[in-house]
């Protein structure tokens, strides 16, 4: 049982570690959250919001053009209007893509910054002290032991 009394700061810092992912991973789950929800409901506004020329906006069909991409079509807004919005809408799914690839890019960095780090640090500063202490580490002396056993051997004379 190599591992039952020696090396215990390895488990100290298993323990610490593992202990330590629970606050990140709880910050990391509401920026997740937040974040995600927030990108959703603008996605969600720029895929409703519509624009108009001035010559569509005297057309009375475009006052049928108000919602989602679904409920324009079915409400029968002009074709013409959807192909002028189709590009804005294009360009809506592609920044909610492009942020939710940056959200997921800065998590990471936060995770390696506020979880590695301190991990890595923490087993090499442990592993340190460990070299120093081995390496400071003197067994006892055999002129030491043998002085103890005379001492304890000795019969006293009364």
């Amino acid at each position: 049982m190599v591992w039952r009394y020696k090396n215990r700061w390895f488990r100290r810092w298993l323990v610490l570690i593992i202990f330590w992912a629970v606050p990140v991973m709880i910050v990391a789950a509401n920026e997740i959250r937040e974040q995600l929800a927030y990108d959703a409901q603008d996605l969600a506004h720029s895929l409703s919001t519509w624009t108009f020329t001035d010559a569509q906006r005297s057309s009375p069909a475009v006052s049928r053009c108000h919602g989602s991409l679904d409920e324009v079509r079915a409400a029968g807004c002009p074709p013409d209007v959807l192909t002028a919005n189709a590009a804005k809408n294009q360009d809506a799914v592609a920044e909610y893509s492009t942020r939710r690839s940056v959200l997921f890019g800065y998590l990471w960095h936060a995770f390696v910054g506020y979880w590695v780090v301190p991990a890595v640090t923490l087993f090499l500063l442990g592993a340190v002290i460990g070299v120093i202490r081995r390496s400071l580490w003197r067994p006892p002396t055999k002129s030491g032991k043998a002085k103890q056993a005379n001492e304890s051997t000795r019969i006293t004379k009364p």
